[in-house]
């Protein structure tokens, strides 16, 4: 067996660079940084075409990065004045963000396609001029601080993520040492339930925890972190995190706190979101007394840990484990985590939450995988009576609702994820408003809604082709209308439940189990002329489900005491906006696989819903299923 972290071997590497790069090319260094292995270069203008590195990929079977010996580079500030000097002025260049630890730097403009000019002439002059590699993107219509505070602390933290990335790269690539050959799953939540989304897939090599969520009732808080295939925390090679709910990604920094030390994949857009969603867990947890269980410096620190791909980049995240995302169509940047294990020996992927129906937001999820032996799929709406009505329809209903309440003077409150369900019914009302189809008034955003659809601008690419092209193309960004209010403070809160005007009142969190939109509960719920619409999943245990179920009294705590607030308000249940997919989508789904897998497992449903969709699949399909319990383990190989 080869030492993959030896020094002999990285020389040898080197060697075989030099050898296939152009005779100009001066390579300074060959190193591992996490998955990657990092070539330094003195002129990396010379390696302008694309092909060359990918051959040289090929060859090595390595994911490869070029980047410029940091010595080549010019100070950011002389950088920043020396492109200003190359871009043409109607670029309309906003701001620039310089990545040392990749030696890029992020170029935003209005007009990225004059920024990197014919066939690139532009992008290759300012490499040449000041040593940065260029990466040019649209300036996001609505400035996302949580993007700009992510970027700053990862310049701040730049030595220790060297260090990290080093440590990252030996051990995945410390070599093969067991002959043995399997694959097995233990389940550590989000069996037979929804919530604290946790799986650990060993190997004799890898052990690759997939998603560490808590559980937003309350009952039952955290996955089974303390079971003996878990620990020590820091054994583990991988965290994987297919989304941004707090249901799969709420505990990751607990797991930094007893110990863990290892990387966080996921994609740019789940780790922003990700830091939003926890930080705002923690504040609100303080603001209504419940104890928390992590401090905001282990965010940090698991921020430290990160490592993000795009969809469809295969990586090594262990010495016999490759990871690559597909587009789960959930929420932004959701993903399907596929992991082909061993030189072919097996192939098993883990859909997270995913949606396979083209939405406003995004495209279905993905059902092209080159091999698939086994999926954990979600059963969410497995049960056979799960259906839900077209997005159209979904939509007509929520407008109809609206405008009947409206017009009779009342408010309509909608309780709402920050992430993806927000930005859905979002576009549905500007659109609806703007055709008049519904009743001009405002539409107030509270809670996390406004930072998190500035996230939504900021990741285009993430963005389905029609929603691109409306607001790229035909300059209509149905994310900034007018008709959307962000509600920044308590005073405000205050005034929007006091005016005697109709509006519609899209508030954070989406179960009724605390945030911001309580506070409108409480005030709004005594007014039979309001209505309360849920556009979401009510998980068991919740308020949301019990004012679903018809709770018409339920306890608040006000002033460390509990008060009953009487709910005379309409309440409604307008299904079809939905991330998640429907007993029909989920059988669809198995059938368009274009790798028919051999085994599948169904998790984050209530039991019924799980043994339900179990047993349909094989009874449609002869594909054996299982739906295990938490602390089961389902070997594979």
């Amino acid at each position: 067996m080869v030492d993959m972290t030896s020094d002999s071997y990285l020389r040898e590497l080197k060697e075989r660079i030099i050898t296939s790069l152009p005779a100009g090319v001066r390579v300074k260094n060959v190193e591992f940084e996490g998955p990657l292995l990092v070539i330094y270069v003195d002129n990396p203008q010379e390696l302008a075409e694309v092909d060359i590195i990918k051959k040289l990929a090929k060859d090595l079977r390595k994911r490869i990065i070029i980047r410029p010996d940091p010595r080549s580079l010019k100070p950011p500030e002389e950088a920043k004045e020396i492109i200003k000097e190359t871009v043409p002025e109607d670029a309309q260049l906003t701001s620039f963000f310089f990545d040392e630890e990749n030696g890029e730097v992020i170029i935003e403009a209005e007009k990225p396609g004059v920024v990197i000019g014919k066939q690139g002439a532009t992008l290759r002059e300012i490499m040449k001029r000041v040593g940065w590699s260029p990466r040019v993107i649209r300036t996001p219509p609505i400035k996302s601080k949580t993007v700009n505070n992510i970027r700053q602390f990862l310049i701040s933290v730049k030595d220790d993520r060297k260090d990290i990335l080093t440590k990252i790269g030996e051990r995945i690539h410390r070599g093969v040492i067991h002959d043995e050959k399997w694959v097995r799953v233990t389940f550590l939540g989000g069996s037979r339930e929804v919530g604290r989304s946790c799986y650990l897939m060993q190997t004799p090599e890898s052990k690759i925890m997939v998603d560490c969520g808590v559980n937003v009732s309350n009952i039952q808080y955290s996955p089974y972190l303390y079971i003996p295939e878990a620990q020590p925390l820091d054994s583990i090679d991988a965290v994987v995190i297919t989304h941004a709910h707090l249901d799969h990604c709420g505990l990751v920094p607990i797991l930094y706190k007893y110990g863990y030390r290892g990387p966080i994949y996921l994609t740019p857009p789940t780790r922003d979101l990700m830091v939003l969603l926890q930080l705002d867990f923690i504040e609100v947890a303080a603001r209504e007394g419940s104890q928390t269980p992590f401090e905001s410096s282990f965010i940090r620190e698991a921020l430290k840990h990160t490592i993000t791909l795009d969809y469809g980049v295969v990586t090594d995240i262990s010495p016999d484990v490759r990871l690559t995302f597909y587009n789960a169509g959930h929420i932004l940047g959701s993903a399907i985590a596929h992991f082909h294990i061993g030189e072919g020996l097996y192939n098993i992927a883990f859909t997270g939450d995913f949606k396979f129906e083209r939405t406003r937001l995004f495209d279905r999820a993905e059902t092209n995988f080159p091999r698939l032996e086994a999926l954990v799929m979600e059963a969410t709406y497995g049960g056979s009576n799960d259906l839900q009505p077209s997005r159209k329809e979904a939509e007509d209903r929520l407008i109809q609702i609206i405008n009947e309440t409206t017009q009779k003077g009342g408010k309509v409150l909608i309780p709402t994820f920050s992430v993806g369900r927000s930005q859905e019914v979002m576009i549905a009302l500007e659109e609806a408003i703007r055709y008049e189809r519904a009743n001009q008034i405002p539409v107030y955003l509270d809670g996390m809604i406004y930072e998190a659809t500035a996230i939504h601008t900021a990741y285009p690419e993430y963005l389905n082709a029609n929603l691109r092209d409306m607001i790229f193309h035909h300059g209509l960004n149905p994310f900034i209308s007018d008709n959307f209010v962000n509600v920044d403070s308590t005073s405000k809160r205050d005034e929007v439940i006091t005016e005697e005007k109709p509006s519609v009142i899209l508030a954070t969190s989406g179960m009724l189990n605390g945030g911001p939109v309580m506070e409108y509960l409480k005030n709004l719920a005594p007014d039979e002329r309001n209505t309360l619409i849920f556009v979401g999943y009510q998980a068991e245990g919740t308020l949301g489900r019990r004012i679903q179920k018809g709770w018409r009294e339920v306890p608040f705590p006000v002033n460390g005491k509990r008060e009953v607030v009487i709910v005379e308000m309409n309440v409604e249940t307008v299904d079809g906006f939905s991330g998640h997919s429907d007993r029909r989508q989920l059988m669809n789904y198995i059938k368009a696989l274009s790798s028919k897998p051999e085994k599948v497992i169904t998790v984050h449903g209530d039991e019924n819903k799980c043994v339900d969709l179990a047993s349909s699949i094989y009874k449609s399909n002869r594909i054996e299923t299982r739906a295990p319990m938490n602390i089961e383990t389902v070997r594979f190989v």
